[in-house]
């Protein structure tokens, strides 16, 4: 991916943001679902990197469809792991890792997957095709750090891939001169309930976790499933989760000391506010499609403004899942201490929460 990428970027992470150091905070949401859609022969895909989203410097996303039968072709990432969302739909996804372990697993809507960098991997649209959402650990994200397989296969003479292969030089001639990037073929056959014996050589992690089967944790105002490197293991340096917010609920004040933010709304309206620090802060209103991003550190909280239930995804460039709240904070300090901190009675803070309200109910 990376097409619209900008060669002054400087990979795997490049300078920091500058908007973020000007006397006001720049927009934090990137109108995805309104950009110019990429059409492939198979499916189609729409990127937010850092060159679409300047302050968007520690992740990248991509909006994809796929085809029944056409499939992303091998290939994988030297500069980013990837994180996946299956919105709609089924695919099949094949994997390999450093130790030469390869796993063939089906997703269904609600499903997560998780490629460390460097791991090759396909996407395959099975019948009716799919939609999913790829997350990558770095803004600079680019074509520069994806290595596609028939593009290295395309610029290896064939008397090469005959020595490396053990196979005539011939059976290589029609093979692709370039990148193929999306293939289209039939759907494969349902994969065997049980493998067959001695023919299994799988990684001990597996790339795939069920976010939608989880359980939700319920909260006043809505709920939240999470998958970080506790409930998804091989996912070490990215935690997702799907966050649902009932109408007038509110995701209360808070910030991630450890991690950057990226969201993908999915459905419902709302608005996010984010302090920067100095006065700082700003509300941008969202919607379906949109992507919103929180720097590392900003504080911000996000409210359901709509008539119905607002889903959005979140996505963390850490494997361990961290967030501080403003009222579990003032729930910890004294009550003395906060009428001198704000200047106001002590009574003030008698009614105030006693722990975390993640999701307060609005009015």
């Amino acid at each position: 991916m990376g097409w619209e990428s900008n060669e002054t970027m400087q990979p795997p992470y490049g300078p920091a943001p500058a908007p973020l150091a000007g006397p006001e905070l720049p927009s934090f949401r990137y109108p995805l679902g309104e950009t110019p859609t990429k059409q492939f022969d198979g499916g189609t895909a729409k990127e937010a990197t850092v060159v679409q989203s300047p302050v968007s410097d520690k992740l990248a996303g991509v909006y994809m469809t796929l085809e029944a039968g056409a499939v992303r072709e091998l290939h994988w990432h030297a500069n980013a792991a990837e994180w996946a969302y299956m919105i709609d739909g089924r695919a099949r996804v094949t994997t390999i890792d450093p130790e030469n372990q390869a796993e063939v697993v089906d997703f269904w809507a609600g499903d997560v997957w998780y490629f460390p960098r460097g791991h090759g991997h396909s996407i395959q649209g099975l019948d009716g095709g799919c939609t999913f959402v790829l997350v990558f650990d770095n803004g600079y994200f680019s074509e520069f750090g994806t290595f596609s397989i028939t593009d290295w296969l395309g610029h290896t003479p064939h008397e090469v891939l005959a020595k490396n292969f053990g196979l005539p030089v011939a059976d290589f001639a029609k093979f692709p001169k370039k990148e193929v990037y999306i293939a289209k073929g039939p759907v494969p056959p349902p994969l065997p309930e049980d493998p067959t014996p001695g023919s299994l050589n799988a990684p001990a992690l597996t790339h795939r976790y069920r976010l939608l089967a989880q359980a939700p944790e319920p909260f006043p105002g809505g709920e939240m499933r999470i998958a970080s490197e506790i409930e998804f293991p091989i996912s070490s340096t990215m935690t997702g989760a799907l966050l649902t917010i009932a109408p007038g609920g509110m995701r209360e004040l808070h910030w991630h000391p450890n991690a950057a933010e990226w969201q993908y709304w999915l459905e419902g309206t709302g608005r996010m506010t984010v302090f920067g620090s100095g006065g700082r802060a700003r509300t941008d209103e969202f919607g379906p499609g949109d992507v919103g991003y929180v720097p590392q550190g900003y504080g911000h909280y996000i409210e359901n403004k709509g008539k119905d239930d607002l889903e959005l995804l979140v996505v963390l460039n850490n494997g361990t899942y961290q967030s501080v709240s403003i009222t579990a904070w003032m729930a910890g300090t004294p009550d003395l201490l906060l009428a001198t901190n704000f200047g106001v009675p002590e009574k003030v803070f008698e009614d105030m929460p006693g722990d975390a309200v993640i999701m307060p109910e609005g009015d």
